[in-house]
């Protein structure tokens, strides 16, 4: 039936998901379960979210699933959770996305895992999708760091660029819970609607986003997208829940779901 109405069959995509986002006596998202779910994981390194604490036990969760382990390096934010734009220069960003990844990479290490990505979060994420000198700084820091890692953006974003630029691999991304404007950027949080939470609506934009290659922006129209990896984040309401029903949804339409960096 799936593949029938969307053509899906021989095609693959990367499921991941924003993780490690609890921080102290604080916890936020239900990682254990949303695990499960995924390919690929995006851990908070502890300017956002997260410490060296949650950091170790999230490495070792997505171990066990054998989910891949990427860097989700913000600004460093706690209170505002990384949401919030601050003016740093290409140079300090540069710097606290090595000092994240860095970190990353070394509890991964211990662990026995190698870091499959990078993708930068909230604020940092979004600036860096326009702006080239912010896409630049990412893209030279998780090269220094690693050059074999992997930059997730925005397809046509600066970041996608400036990955290509520093000889990376890019991943284009797509948010299967957040809305879209008519030019493929994501809606601002701080408007109405930015996040989809009726889970039928959001299963169904996944599937119209792998299969068709395109979304229904806030104003109806069609935006076309050619994505490697679609994204939940891990702090939508019923995450775990919604992200294996994309799954089920994504696999009975004859997609193989894979980390981005498989063969």
């Amino acid at each position: 039936m799936w593949e029938e109405l969307h053509g899906c069959v021989h095609m693959r995509i990367d499921l991941n998901a924003d993780v490690g986002e609890s921080f102290g006596a604080y916890e936020l998202g239900h990682d254990a379960v949303l695990m499960a779910a995924l390919t690929s994981a995006s851990v908070a390194c502890g300017f956002h979210a997260g410490d060296p604490g949650v950091m170790r036990e999230t490495v070792a969760l997505a171990r066990n699933h054998r989910t891949a382990v990427g860097a989700h390096p913000g600004f460093p934010d706690l209170v505002g959770f990384g949401r919030r734009e601050m003016r740093a220069t290409p140079r300090e960003v540069e710097d606290f996305v090595v000092y994240q990844v860095g970190a990353l990479a070394a509890v991964a290490a211990a662990q026995g895992v190698r870091l499959q990505h990078v993708k930068a979060h909230g604020a940092l994420y979004n600036m860096a999708v326009r702006d080239a000198a912010l896409a630049d700084a990412i893209a030279r820091a998780t090269a220094s760091v690693d050059p074999a890692l992997m930059i997730f953006g925005l397809p046509g974003s600066q970041l996608v660029a400036a990955g290509q630029r520093a000889g990376l691999r890019t991943v284009r991304e797509a948010f299967a819970d957040r809305a879209y404007q008519p030019d493929g950027a994501l809606l601002p949080r701080s408007q109405h609607g930015a996040l989809i939470e009726d889970p039928d609506t959001v299963v169904a934009r996944a599937v119209s986003i792998v299969c068709d290659h395109a979304v229904i922006a806030i104003d109806g129209s069609h935006v076309d997208l050619d994505v490697d990896t679609l994204c939940v984040h891990g702090d939508t309401p019923g995450a775990a829940l919604l992200a294996s029903r994309i799954r089920q949804a994504l696999t009975a339409a004859g997609v193989a779901i894979l980390p981005a960096g498989a063969p």
